[in-house]
This record gives structure tokens, sequence and C-alpha cells, in this order.
């Protein structure tokens, strides 16, 4: 992370940015620097030795001025109060781009999932799951899969809600699994939502897909699916990393043998054919599009005049800072914002909700068409309102969910 810039110090500035381009009301402008709710729960934990370790656990609720809150959850190490915030209001212009009726949530615990065993796993899930009961509900607040949590722990959380009031509610959560009414498509939802915004763009610069070389920052979640998408669209992916750092040919790597590669090894690693880098080198690597998937704070202003990309796409929450966007702009470097680019998780996590209530399932390539739909259309808007205000995509964005979230505050007023 740059030590220039917080997630949420970041996400306050943007807010503020696009206040002042729009001259949006200041009493409304004060609501919206200010998380609704902001929960910290201890979690204690039986381990497998018989001790019981404590770790500490967030929930935000940035905004229910739309509907629900809605967001992920993420077990890392180093979750803090201020990076919880800065998703969930990250999330709240996401929602609103989309248009799907949410306002942003986001939740968090401090730990290290890869050192802990299932067991351990599970009773800390179900523990901060019954510490945050008050404030999740299908109604209320609906948590999702992030960094560190998956299908499973989805799961774990569902069943210890269901518990608690007595008979199932499979809609409380998303990306859950299919087994417990998941939607078909959701897991790729976000890499499908960042390969239609990555095909939209290159359409409006009148660029060719042939021949143009993609560079993928984070094989994760996002990054694998990201990599196989756009390589089955035409793209040449020529780097790729993971935590263990990064992967280069500039002739292009095949994407079906890394495949095999990581599930064998467990790692990108040592893929034959391929230059090894660390993952601050890929990021500087040469390509035409840069499309980083894993942490907030990788583009920063220590490396953003390095940058060889003439087009970002963000997969991750969070990966430039202001700093960088200074300078990108500057550059002539078009950046695809997070809050544009990744917002095909939530808006499939949205589908699941919907058909949860409904009880009423659609098909993968129902979810799929329904997702392009939605994408082009919020893709649309964010580029119709960086016309009209004639600034970057970010900004625009940013504007275009500031602006649906404060009409709709104004439209319902101030309680009481």
């Amino acid at each position: 992370m740059s030590t220039h810039a917080t997630p949420w110090e970041a996400a306050l500035e943007q807010l503020d940015d696009a206040a002042r381009i729009v001259n949006l009301d200041p009493n409304v402008h004060s609501v919206l620097r200010s998380p609704k709710r902001t929960l910290i729960v201890s979690v204690p934990t039986r381990m497998d030795d018989g001790s019981v370790e404590v770790f500490q656990g967030y929930r935000v609720h940035h905004s229910t001025s739309r509907g629900p809150s809605k967001g992920g959850l993420r077990y890392q190490p180093d979750v803090d109060l201020d990076e919880v915030k800065a998703l969930a209001m990250w999330m709240t212009w996401k929602c609103a781009i989309v248009n799907i009726p949410y306002g942003g949530a986001k939740g968090g615990v401090a730990c290290d999932p890869d050192a802990l065993s299932r067991g351990e796993l599970e009773r800390m899930t179900r523990r901060f799951a019954s510490e945050i009961l008050p404030l999740i509900g299908p109604e209320k607040d609906i948590p999702a899969p992030d960094m560190g949590t998956d299908d499973q722990i989805m799961a774990w959380i569902m069943d210890t809600y269901s518990m608690n009031v007595g008979y199932s509610v499979p809609e409380l959560v998303t990306g859950k699994p299919l087994s417990l009414h998941g939607s078909l498509g959701r897991s790729e939802a976000t890499s499908r939502g960042v390969m239609f915004v990555t095909e939209a763009m290159m359409r409006d610069l009148g660029r060719q897909i042939e021949g143009t070389r993609v560079t993928v920052q984070g094989y994760g979640k996002v990054g694998a699916p990201a990599v196989r998408l756009l390589d089955e669209l035409g793209f040449t992916i020529v780097g790729a990393s993971d935590i263990n750092g990064g992967i280069y040919n500039g002739s292009g790597l095949d994407v079906s043998q890394l495949e095999d590669h990581f599930a064998e090894a467990g790692t990108l690693k040592d893929f034959p054919g391929s230059e090894e880098l660390t993952n601050d080198e890929l990021l500087t690597a040469d390509c035409d599009i840069l499309i980083p998937a894993a942490l907030e704070g990788q583009l920063h202003e220590d490396n953003a005049d390095q940058i060889k990309a003439t087009l970002i796409v963000e997969g991750a929450n969070g990966p430039t800072t202001p700093g960088a966007d200074h300078i990108f702009n500057a550059r002539g470097i078009t950046v695809v914002p997070d809050i544009l680019a990744n917002a095909g998780g939530v808006t499939v996590s949205y589908f699941e909700w919907v058909q949860g209530i409904q009880m009423m399932f659609w098909s993968e390539e129902e979810v799929n068409e329904e997702l392009r739909v939605v994408m082009q259309r919020a893709y649309d808007d964010v580029r119709f309102t960086a016309a009209r205000w004639d600034v970057p995509m970010r900004e625009a964005a940013t504007i275009l969910g500031v602006e649906r979230v404060a009409e709709a505050h104004r439209t319902r007023g101030l309680y009481p």
C-alpha cells in the first residue's frame, strides 16, 4: 500500500472532487462523507489446541438511501476499519452506477485464513456472523465473498443466521454454493464484467483486439478468469502475477498451459517460457492494457510515471491512488475505474438475491446476457457523464454514483 493515501483518504478525496464539480448540496455532502453504521466486534474463537484467540471484526454500512446495504466480507491480516469504510463507500457508488437497489456495505476480520484449520475457520466465521446478526438480513444487509472468503464461508454465515431465526434464509448472502441456491455465473461475474467494459472501451477507442497485449496483476478470483475470458476474446496475455511474483512473455503466454500449471503447482512461478518478475516489475512491464486485480494502492505516485500501458482497467477495489490518477490524466492514460469495471460481481449478486427471494432460478446464459446489458448501460452512462462534465472516467463514475445516491437521499428527506 502506498504511504501517500490510505483507501479511506482516497475515497474521501474522490467524493470531495465529485461534490465540487457538481456543486453538491453541502448538507448532503456531509452525510455521504460518513458511514451510516460502523460495527467493531471481538471474535473469540476456540482453536484446535483448546486455546481461545480473539480476532477483530468489522461491518460497515455506508448508505441505505437506495435500498439494503450490500458488500463483501474479507479475511486478511491487515484488514482495518478505514479500509472497510472505504470499500463500503465505493460499493455505494458502484451499486448506483449499475443502477441496482442497494447501498454500500463491507466487512472483514483481521486474520490469516490460510493459517487456520477448517474447523477454526468455521468456528471463527460462525462467531463473527453471530456478532453482526443485528446488522445483517435479506432486507437489511446482504454479505458476499471477497478476498480470503468463498462460497463455503457464505454457507456457514447463512446457516448461522438461519439457525437463529428458526428457518432457512438462503437470500441472506450471495456467492453461495449452487446446492444452497447460489446463482449460475456468479463465480466469474466480476471477471466477465471486466471483459465487457474492456471490450466496450476498445470499441470506443477504435482499437483492434487482435494483437493488443494485456498484463493482469493478481491471478486470483478476478484475475484468473479475466485472463481466460480476455484470451478467448482474442487479446494477447503477456503477463500475470500471484502472491509469489509475476511472469512475463512479450510474445504472449499460453493461457491453457498457464491454467494447468497453476492448478498443479499452486503458483505461476516457474512457468515454462516466461521471464520471472516481481509484482512491482510486472506493473511497469511493456503492455497495452494493464488490469490490476489484486490489492488497494498498487498504482501510486512512485510508479505511475513508469506504467507503459495506455489503458488501465481496474479489476481490484481501489488499486490506484489519487496521486497516481493525476499522473495518468496528465500522461493521457485512460483508466476505467473499479466502481465501473468490477461491478459485474455485485450485479450478479443482485441477480442471485432476486432469484433467492422468488425461488425462481435462471440459466447461466440468461445471467451472462443480463450482466452484459447492465454493464453496457452502466458503461454508456459513465461515458455520457464524462462528456457532460468533461472529466476523466473515474470522476465521471463517482459523479454518476454520487448524484444518484444524493437524489435518493433528497427525495426521501432527513428523518426526523
